[in-house]
This record gives structure tokens, C-alpha cells and sequence, in this order.
């Protein structure tokens, strides 16, 4: 079975016992989290799909928290020719790894 979630403004295509990154979750290591904006779901081979308008009602997805942790730096770089500017920034986006139960 598998679903489709929304957290931190972004849509996750979800199975059980996958690991993905999401926004950073405010949890401990090792605590559960239920997930209840639920946008989809269906079996493996396409049946019994449900969609929701915009969420279903009742239905929960759950998931421990792995760790918590920050992407590889980015630069971030702005450039104005002809007048001598330009500036370098870098960033690192904080993130959530989870567990799907």
C-alpha cells in the first residue's frame, strides 16, 4: 500500500518501511510522528485508490524519526556586471529523516 502526504508544503509518494528526508520536524530521535494530511492512497497494483478533497478524513500515516540533520552547503550567488557588485552566501537546509511504519 501506498500513499501520498503533504508536510512542510511538499507532496511525499509513501510506502511502508521506506526512509525518506522531509522538512525539518520539530521531534526527538526515535519518537513517533502520524502524519495526518493524507492526499492518497491506494494498494500496489492500482486498486482501491481513495483521494481526498483536499485530505482524507480518518486516515493517518505513521512514522519514527530517525535523526535529524542539514543538506550539503549551497552557494548562493549575485552578480550585477558592469557596476562591480556581486556577493556569495551559502546555505544549509535542515532536514527530518524518517522511517514510514
Amino acid at each position: 500500500m501506498f500513499s501520498v502526504i503533504e508536510t512542510g508544503g511538499k507532496q511525499y509518494l509513501v510506502k511502508s518501511g521506506e526512509t525518506l528526508r522531509v522538512e525539518k520536524l520539530n521531534i526527538e530521535d526515535g519518537k513517533e510522528f502520524v502524519f495526518d494530511k493524507v492526499l492518497l492512497t491506494a494498494n500496489e497494483d492500482g486498486t482501491d485508490v481513495k483521494i481526498g478533497a483536499p485530505y482524507l478524513s480518518g486516515v493517518v500515516v505513521k512514522a519514527t524519526v530517525l535523526s535529524q540533520g542539514r543538506a550539503k552547503k549551497i552557494s548562493v550567488v549575485k552578480y550585477k556586471r558592469k557596476i562591480r557588485y556581486h556577493k556569495v552566501h551559502g546555505h544549509r537546509q535542515s532536514f527530518t529523516k524518517i522511517k514510514i511504519m
